[in-house]
């Protein structure tokens, strides 16, 4: 049984060889080989970690996107935001209820890193299709502000999530800036049960807590990480990614982020680059044993941030423009799928409580234009790079989703001359 928790530190391991282990492990009888193996592993994954090998991600293979990425290729690339997880992985075999199998977890956004309780974003929000879940997106609605963080987990944990945001804000020690002891959280979800044990209700206030206090700028984990660990896309491995560009307006560079979770999609349906790698790769769909999920059904969240000075009606904008990203790489919103949109600014600080009028800055309608096409390019090439970081995934009553295979991906793009080199 083991819980992997994502932390801000990993610890720097001095490695020896796999065959001095072995040594050791064979001088000393009792060890068992059931601990040999697993510290052989162990010890495998740390070297990989320590020699700073970088995952593979979507330019990697020479999937070509339009639009300039920033440093990172990430949500993060906006100054201020931090991303965390806290990830569940453990047991193995048939589905017992409230014991597992789980595949799941919980990711954090932080719009303003540790100043997100205290000087909310202007914000907006939209769905496509409905069947879903974000909490909050009410009084977003009405005072066109984002306040604390933002939290994605699975369709059953979300209340277990918001009642955790709560709590978390209440353990920091003060009311929040306007004066008041109270919280809206966002909180967002999409359904895990083909590889999770869903009702058993796993996610628990720490894993929240923990994902919170795990964020932090930078590269982001894609994958199985996080609210993503047990997520589908498109009948392959799905979960976390994120993208990023950098958009020239009036000689005045501006950066916009997305992270997706992504849990949608038919395999026919799919699309890299204009390429139908989808019909390209028929075999090694998702092994169901238990025939519980319609293939094509599910759901994609979509986190937006830019440090563009944009008001609350225009991030609504910015959130409207994602299903086209969604519908390039072939997404169209089965009647099952829950699609839905935060769009937040890190300009215009400290507004929201502000007991005097104050002056803010926004750009006027007619210049964001390339911010709505920056918001279409990121979202495509973030669920690309889920689908890319995404490993194969054997969950509850040992159903299996693939992972997209690069090696056949870069093969397909370069039969229809979209491979770049």
């Amino acid at each position: 049984m083991v819980e992997k928790m994502n932390s801000k530190k990993k610890p720097q391991l001095k490695i020896h060889s796999v065959l001095s282990i072995k040594r050791f492990l064979t001088k000393n009888n009792t060890l068992t080989s059931i601990l040999s193996h697993t510290i052989i592993v162990c010890i495998f994954l740390s070297t990989s970690y320590v020699q700073g090998q970088q995952p593979v991600r979507a330019r990697d293979l020479g999937i070509p996107f339009d639009g300039k990425p920033g440093p990172f290729n990430a949500i993060t690339d906006v100054k201020g935001v931090e991303v965390g997880h806290a990830t569940i992985i453990r047991g193995d075999g048939a589905l017992t209820v409230g014991k597992g199998p789980v595949r799941t977890g919980v990711t954090a956004i932080l719009p303003r890193g540790n100043r997100s309780l205290d000087d909310p974003c202007f914000a907006g929000w939209s769905s496509l299709n409905g069947n879903g879940e974000m909490t909050g997106t009410t009084w977003i609605e009405e005072s066109g502000f984002a306040e604390g963080p933002i939290l994605i987990t699975n369709t059953h944990s979300v209340g277990i999530v918001r009642d955790a945001v709560i709590s978390w804000r209440a353990s920091q020690g003060s009311a929040d800036a306007s004066g008041y002891w109270w919280s809206l959280p966002i909180v967002a979800e999409t359904w895990d049960g083909f590889l999770n044990d869903i009702n058993g209700f796993h996610v628990q206030e720490k894993h929240a807590h923990d994902a919170i206090r795990n964020a932090k700028g930078g590269p982001v984990e894609e994958g199985n990480v996080g609210g993503g660990t047990g997520m589908v896309c498109h009948s392959f491995k799905g979960g976390i990614g994120t993208a990023s560009r950098v958009v020239t307006i009036k000689k005045q560079d501006y950066t916009l982020g997305v992270l997706v979770q992504a849990n949608y999609g038919s395999r026919k349906n799919l699309s890299i680059a204009g390429v139908p790698v989808g019909k390209e790769i028929p075999e090694n769909m998702p092994q169901d044993n238990y025939k519980q999920k319609d293939e094509g059904d599910g759901s994609i969240i979509v986190v937006i941030a830019t440090d563009a000075p944009l008001l609350a009606h225009q991030m609504k904008r910015l959130a409207r423009r994602v299903p086209m990203g969604v519908g390039k790489v072939g997404g169209y919103a089965h009647d099952g799928s829950g699609d839905i949109f935060i769009a937040f600014s890190t300009a215009n600080p400290n507004v929201a409580f502000s007991d005097k009028a104050v002056h803010v800055e926004m750009l006027p309608n007619r210049m964001i234009s390339p911010l709505f096409e920056a918001t279409v390019q990121a979202v495509e090439e973030a669920i690309i790079n889920t689908l890319v970081a995404a490993e194969t995934m054997v969950g509850i009553n040992n159903n299996k989703v693939w992972a997209l295979p690069h090696d056949r991906v870069k093969l397909i793009m370069k039969k229809y001359n979209r491979l770049e080199k």
